[in-house]
């Protein structure tokens, strides 16, 4: 298959890459604009690969869209490209709307016009993979039951909206044009190659340099875990099996409370690394919560194994650990982030000024 997969230098849409080029036999053409997320590193391994072709293109510029396809030809679309970070969302929506809401619209339509001059069953085979959050279901209490793909939409920040109205949109492309779409929704990530402002990496990093760890409130909000390697192994499973019209939920069924996933942290960093100054929960530090700060996530994948055959293999306790060593071993990479991105603002304080849950980021 020849895929045109956007957000291919983040950190879900680089996973999934590197899992087609190694282990399938599809070509790739690899949209993204190279925002501040995005790392052309996390691709580094496969650019030798003749299957794989990279566009430096925004997915809100139609005609540039348009001309990919025409080029490319792709069998199928993987659309990853997000903004991803609930802070960021609500101290500037703007560029979420643009990106999430207009970005996908012109992708839909560019897709859409070449899917027309298609032959029958050339047409009846493409697909549109939509790639969006569990955000969009809202907020679960304390009992309960997890989300499944008929939970109702309650989207709850500026990013949860505008991933619920990309969804929306891929729906009715597909009962109002026949554009064969579906939708995955998948809760959160974690693993190597995350930018350092989502929980787990800025924690990891924090603690190997002895920073303080803060978190909101009590750290009682919940999270469902998936490592980033089993989310993309699915991804392309669901990319591969998937109806149109569907939606597929991804989720691990490893839910743990952000105070959990630190102390994990802590207590992995602290057996492979050792501080002189002692066990690093001593870093832990409580701060004001944030607006509308959702609860609980979780997800109830047993459609999608029903019906792709597809479980996470990865325990958090092995996920944890393999992502931990994996920032010890690579603290060129994040060093060299927080060097132009974070000039003058050590992780944690200005623009990360407190650690936020890991939501799905392409």
């Amino acid at each position: 298959m020849r895929i045109l997969l956007t957000g291919g230098c983040g950190f879900i849409g680089s996973a999934v890459i590197r899992h087609l080029i190694g282990t399938t036999r599809h070509s790739v053409l690899n949209v993204d604009c190279l925002t501040y997320a995005a790392s052309p590193e996390t691709v580094q391994g496969v650019r030798g690969d003749g299957r794989y072709i990279f566009s430096r293109t925004d997915i809100t510029d139609t005609a540039g869209l348009e001309r990919l396809f025409a080029d490319f030809q792709p069998n199928a679309v993987m659309h990853l490209a997000a903004e991803t970070h609930v802070d960021r969302s609500i101290d500037g929506p703007d560029v979420f709307i643009r990106t999430n809401i207009t970005g996908t619209y012109s992708l839909l339509e560019a897709a859409r016009k070449y899917w027309q001059t298609l032959g029958r069953a050339e047409r009846d085979a493409f697909r549109f993979h939509h790639i969006s959050t569990d955000e969009v279901f809202g907020a679960l209490g304390p009992t309960d039951p997890p989300f499944t793909e008929t939970t109702p939409y309650d989207p709850r920040s500026p990013y949860s909206a505008s991933k619920a109205a990309s969804d929306h949109l891929v729906r009715a492309w597909h009962h109002t044009f026949g554009l064969p779409t579906f939708v995955t929704n998948t809760t959160n990530n974690y693993g190597p190659w995350q930018f350092p402002e989502k929980l787990i990496p800025l924690t990891v990093i924090n603690a190997i340099e002895g920073q303080e760890l803060p978190l909101y409130g009590t750290g009682a909000n919940i999270r469902d875990w998936l490592f980033v390697q089993d989310h993309a192994r699915g991804l392309v499973q669901a990319m591969e099996q998937g109806r149109p019209g569907e939606t597929y939920i991804l989720g691990a069924r490893q839910p743990r409370s952000n105070l959990e996933v630190v102390r994990t942290i802590c207590r992995v960093l602290d057996e492979l690394r050792p501080d002189p100054a002692g066990p690093r929960e001593r870093l832990i530090r409580f701060v004001a919560d944030r607006p509308g700060h959702d609860f609980r996530y979780e997800i109830d994948p047993s459609y999608t194994q029903e019906r792709l055959g597809w479980t996470a293999t990865h325990s958090f306790e092995d996920g944890i650990r393999r992502t931990i060593m994996w920032y010890l071993d690579n603290r060129h990479w994040w060093e060299a982030i927080r060097a132009r991105r974070y000039a003058g603002h050590r992780l944690g304080q200005k623009n990360c000024a407190v650690i936020a849950e890991g939501t799905v980021n392409s």
